[in-house]
């Protein structure tokens, strides 16, 4: 990242560049750079400027990689941005696919204080949940969880507390359509989530989603972990939220006190995470994230990104990345699915940014996918997961999902994450339980009003003050501090509960 004018208020963040961002808000006027050029225009705080004459219909440079089009003539120290950049169409081949080398583990002692479940899986946290398998059961498994959440003997008993994972769907589905399969894919996850000392499932009874066929489906059906039963047999809502709580203080009673443990990182999963991106998400945060993510990858631990309408334009820098072909094609079939997707719902992928990303200074899909996939740092593909597939490969993972935060998450922790990392540039509030989660703002300004809710200001690196590696190790070392048991900022204010989004898909009739 390079200071091009003595003010630091313009950075270019590759040698190739053709544009700057602007570090704080430049008024009309104000030089761009160290020469002569002026701001044609006022330009906001993490928008794009033109460091050069940029033809109508040439590329348009930023991070290295093209962006977009000019939609017609740029002159220097000009805004860039919606209104005269254009989205380009690349071509991802597999013609010249050569494999890329695995990411070697190194030898280290590096571990975290987990919990360590009977089945060889470790915890960061050491909840108990309660399911619900259909909207109709979710109102028990609330106030089934609120009930003993109040009483204070989970507590005493060394649990994090009794999470209610609820949802609003479950019934009037095609049991063989792809939202049929994810919420059965999401439910299980959770069910053999290792932040969670065991589970209840609730169903009602006379649901699509019926709780006795998914647990049986699943493989859950001899775990000691699990205990279900639907609403209809129980006797009704009363009965049911005591047959819940009584159930759930049995099997709490019965377990051994929980201790922390030290753990190799091995069966440490980060889901890595952005929403309310800005301009600065790719200059400080993601790319802080993704050297956090490659140090996490190279101490033995794992890795998730997801997402995949915005990794669309960025795609190719994955798949130099994938270590043999059946991986790439892989990704390559998930993006072919998006396409088609998109567009029998009249949509296309590159309806993004969202209003508040474009407004933060991101231009196009390109813009913001290339920023995106800065979180997963530069270790090997890995894998390629379907939405809330169970992680089975080591390392880095990408997994399918749409660009809508909950969901994303919803199916990265089904996959196994235990832990969130979070970046943001116009601010978050959310929080996923059983995985706690860690904010990192990507400018000094959001995390100074929203230090309540930040966990990491990377705005350092915009503001001169802290190099991305820095950074990048701060967050590596955060994260094990928050896996081995110290609150993120969410925690403290009681996020986590509300966050469960399993992916919709197909006709609800």
């Amino acid at each position: 990242m390079e200071l091009i004018n003595d003010s630091q208020a313009v950075v270019r963040l590759n040698a190739a560049d053709n544009v700057g961002v602007a570090t704080r808000a430049i008024p009309q006027g104000f030089p761009v750079d160290a020469g002569q050029h002026l701001a044609a225009q006022n330009i906001d705080a993490g928008h794009k400027v033109a460091l050069a004459a940029i033809a109508d219909g040439d590329e348009v440079i930023k991070y290295g990689q093209v962006i977009g089009v000019a939609s017609h003539d740029i002159g220097i120290g000009e805004h860039v941005h919606t209104h005269n950049l254009a989205m380009r169409e690349r071509d991802s081949s597999l013609t010249n696919f050569v494999p890329a080398e695995q990411t070697p583990v190194m030898a280290n002692e590096r571990t975290f204080d987990g919990y360590h479940r009977d089945n060889g899986q470790v915890g960061t946290r050491n909840y108990i949940g309660i399911l619900s398998t259909v909207n109709c059961s979710a109102t028990v498994a609330k106030m089934a969880a609120e009930s003993l959440n109040a009483g204070g003997e989970i507590e005493a008993l060394g649990f994090d507390g009794v999470v209610p994972v609820t949802h609003g769907s479950g019934c009037a589905m095609n049991t063989e359509s792809d939202g049929f399969a994810f919420l059965e894919r999401v439910i299980a996850g959770y069910a053999r989530h290792p932040n969670f000392a065991f589970v209840l499932i609730i169903g009602l009874g006379c649901e699509t989603n019926q709780v006795k066929q998914l647990v049986e489906k699943s493989g859950l059906a001899d775990s000691s972990r699990i205990y279900y039963f639907n609403i209809q047999e129980a006797g009704g809502t009363r009965a049911s939220i005591r047959l819940a709580s009584d159930k759930v203080l049995e099997m709490a009673r019965a377990q051994q006190r929980p201790v922390r443990r030290p753990a190799a990182l091995e069966h440490l999963t980060v889901a890595l995470q952005c929403g309310g991106s800005d301009g600065y998400s790719g200059i400080s945060a993601n790319p802080a994230l993704g050297h956090a993510a490659d140090l996490i990858v190279k101490h033995g631990g794992n890795v998730i990104l997801s997402e995949t309408p915005e990794i669309y334009g960025a795609e190719h820098l994955l798949l130099d990345r994938a270590i043999d072909k059946e991986v790439a094609i892989k990704l390559l079939e998930r993006l072919a699915w998006w396409k088609h997707y998109t567009r029998i719902n009249g949509a296309e992928l590159n309806n993004n940014p969202s209003p508040g990303n474009k407004a933060g200074g991101l231009s196009t899909i390109l813009e913001k996918s290339l920023g995106a996939v800065a979180k997963g740092g530069s270790s090997s593909l890995n894998d390629v997961l379907e939405y809330a597939q169970p992680r089975q490969r080591p390392g880095f993972n990408f997994m399918d999902s749409p660009g809508y935060d909950p969901a994303s998450v919803t199916g990265q922790i089904a996959s196994g994450a235990n832990m969130v990392c979070f970046t943001t540039g116009r601010g978050s509030v959310s929080g996923f339980k059983p995985a706690p989660c860690l904010k990192l703002a990507t400018n000094t300004r959001m995390f100074e009003a929203m230090h309540e809710d930040m966990d990491i200001n990377c705005g350092t690196i915009v503001d001169g003050a802290a190099s991305v590696e820095s950074v990048g190790r701060e967050i590596f070392e955060h994260i094990i501090a928050v896996a081995s048991g110290k609150l993120s900022a969410s925690e403290t204010l009681g996020y986590g509960n509300n966050e469960f989004v399993p992916w919709m898909v197909g006709a609800v009739t």
